[in-house]
């Protein structure tokens, strides 16, 4: 069936589309309702139906023959060490460490804060969680105390699974002392911890609390699936919130599961059996969906990478994943091609590997600019899709969805909206906008299977926080418009659109000029304050390694190459060259931050913070274009 067929299926009839999409995943109870509607506007999918996630993901392959077949592959140049798992071995290890977790007395609806590093046990306690109902909250490995704390308190686990340590290239950076002094900070406190010891690090116990991963899953039993209504929360899975206390994001089990298999064969266009890789963290939504749940659900072989994009050891080492375990599907996030593009302009290293195994390469997790878009192309020979979708949506809300039909690839779009979103760019009225046209967009209630079910335990603030704004409607808060053709294109964040003299601009626009320069290896463009016109653009650069144009040069060319692509009326007159920007562990840019700073006002160090010593690098930048000034 063509993707306009399949769409329009999905918009006229949802509940006969997605009731057939479910027959892909085993029920233990099949449902006889597929959307209950009762109290809008918390739409919920399957109600009277039963199942297990784990099941689902792991035991069925093993039923039907495919116990053999590497489920994971553990890949970590950190610790040079290459494991494959396969179903039937991922089967015991899970069904064991989910009677460990049963003996530590967790049961349905319980939960279970997942802090570790990326190690195939971190998939492995996530599934043994969904074994038993019990419902995971993963927290990015190496948080600061206050933030793993906060995340204690509103989750309240019963139970805490970590490691000694997780890697960073080549530094080790301690969990154990973070996890005891965040459970000493929390008002909550667990009732026991369970600690892979490392062999990069041991840590101490301590005694009661404290239990060793090994000799728990060694002395534990072998516990069954509990089959838990398609409602049930499967996880808690915090947004990164720069002050205040994080969203957490709700999940339920049955819609998630029909939602993450078909989009493996609809969207990437993968086959059972294939090794599908998500070069991303299981502490993100990427990590969720498409390293742990998607690929196994779907009967792929995921893979599980304890490295960098660059540094691990070179701008390689993506190449080497490749022709080493012959990934047919890469996903990753812009802000990798931008550093692997960086220290390896002429993607000279690519010809040192056979990637012929590639088959597509997926972008998502920001704005995928265009010029790095066309170098991924051009050094890769593979189609280069950018799809864009939220930590709130679980999958993505527009895709080029291959397995239906391939569009042309138009570099700055992220093509079609996915079956099941009813997409819609909005005015300030809530009025839909016409073709070209850029506003707010929003997706018409309901969401499709997969998306988020509410907050956890705050459903006021999750109407407030995304339906409030023009009901019937879940606002992404990102601005963009759609074209003739269909395709979509997300420009910025709303609180990215920025107003000059009345214009209203996207910085985003701004970005892809900039990041077109021979120089750039990627950009940011931020609106601060100005008296007379409201908010003007300033630019920040980082270069291409080898870049020899003189820098009061290469600026003037960059103010010039937006006026001539954007014009005048952007006001573009000041950029600085940096020599990196702050990001978060996930690669998102931290503009609003930068922001703060240009305009001197008060802000929070984000927990997310991949760096937070960059922030004085920044405002020092800024400094010198006569932004923060030296009283600051």
């Amino acid at each position: 069936m063509s993707y306009m067929d399949t769409y329009q299926r999905a918009l006229d009839n949802p509940e006969e589309f997605w009731a057939e999409v479910a027959q892909g995943i085993h029920w233990d109870v099949p449902f006889t309702k597929v959307l209950d509607s009762s109290n809008i506007p918390f739409y919920r999918w399957y109600p009277d139906g039963k199942l297990n996630t784990c099941y689902n993901a792991v035991d069925r392959h093993v039923e039907n023959g495919r116990g053999e077949q590497a489920a994971l592959i553990y890949d970590s140049p950190v610790t040079q060490t290459v494991e494959y798992i396969t179903y039937a071995e991922l089967k015991n290890r899970v069904a064991k460490f989910a009677g460990a977790l049963t003996k530590l007395n967790v049961s349905k609806g319980d939960r279970v804060v997942v802090y570790m590093p990326m190690v195939p046990e971190a998939v492995i306690a996530m599934l043994a969680c969904a074994r038993i109902g019990a419902i995971h909250s993963v927290v990015f490995g190496g948080f600061a105390p206050k933030e793993l704390a906060t995340r204690i308190n509103d989750a309240k686990p019963k139970v805490i699974v970590s490691a000694t340590c997780g890697i960073e290239i080549n530094r080790v950076i301690e969990y154990k002392p973070l996890l005891d002094a965040a459970i000493e900070q929390a008002i909550h406190k667990p009732d026991s911890c369970i600690i892979l010891q490392r062999s990069q690090c041991k840590a101490g116990m301590i005694d009661g609390r404290d239990h060793d991963w090994q000799e728990v899953e060694a002395t534990a039993n072998v516990v069954d699936c509990v089959s838990v209504e398609a409602t049930h929360p499967l996880y808690i899975l915090y947004t990164s919130g720069t002050t205040g206390m994080p969203k957490g994001v709700v999940r339920d089990n049955g819609g998630h599961a029909v939602a993450m298999n078909w989009t493996m064969k609809n969207i990437y266009n993968v086959e059972p059996g294939d090794v599908y890789w998500a070069a991303s963290d299981v502490g993100w939504v990427v990590g969720h969906s498409y390293i742990c749940y998607a690929p196994l659900i779907y009967g792929c072989t995921s893979l599980v990478y304890e490295g960098k994009p660059v540094g691990t050891p070179d701008a390689g080492a993506f190449w080497r994943v490749i022709e080493q375990h012959k990934v047919k599907v890469l996903f990753t996030a812009p802000t990798a091609f931008r550093a692997i593009k960086r220290d390896d302009p002429e993607g000279k290293l690519i010809k040192d590997y056979n990637i012929s195994s590639l088959a597509t390469l997926f972008l998502a997790g920001e704005r995928s600019d265009p010029p790095t878009l066309a170098w991924a192309e051009e050094q890769l020979k593979v189609p280069v899709i950018d799809h864009w979708w939220q930590t709130e949506t679980g999958w993505a809300i527009s895709a080029n969805c291959l397995g239906l039909e391939q569009f042309p690839i138009k570099h700055g779009s992220a093509s079609r909206p996915s079956p099941g979103y009813d997409l819609k760019i909005l005015d300030d009225k809530g009025n839909p906008l016409p073709c070209g046209e850029m506003g707010k967009m929003a997706v018409k209630l309901p969401m499709p299977p997969g998306c988020l079910l509410t907050l956890w335990q705050k459903d006021e603030e999750f109407i407030e926080a995304y339906l409030s704004m023009h009901e019937g409607y879940y606002m992404t808060w990102d601005a963009g418009y759609i074209d003739s053709d269909g395709d979509v294109w997300v420009m910025s964040r709303l609180g990215d659109v920025i107003n000059v003299a009345g214009h209203r601009l996207s910085t985003g626009g701004m970005e892809e000029v900039l990041a077109s320069h021979p120089d750039v290896a990627e950009c940011a463009v931020i609106g601060v304050a100005d008296e007379l016109k409201g908010q003007i653009p300033i630019g920040l650069v980082v270069l291409k390694s080898g870049a020899k144009t003189e820098h009061e040069t290469l600026i003037t060319q960059l103010v010039e190459l937006i006026r001539k692509e954007i014009g005048a009326v952007a006001s573009f007159k000041k950029a600085v060259i940096v020599d990196r920007l702050p990001k978060t562990r996930s690669g998102k840019i931290l503009r609003g931050t930068m922001k703060k700073i240009a305009d001197c006002e008060h802000y929070s160090i984000p927990a997310t913070i991949d760096d937070p010593v960059i922030l004085n690098e920044i405002t020092e930048a800024l400094k010198t274009i006569g932004y923060r000034s030296e009283s600051e």
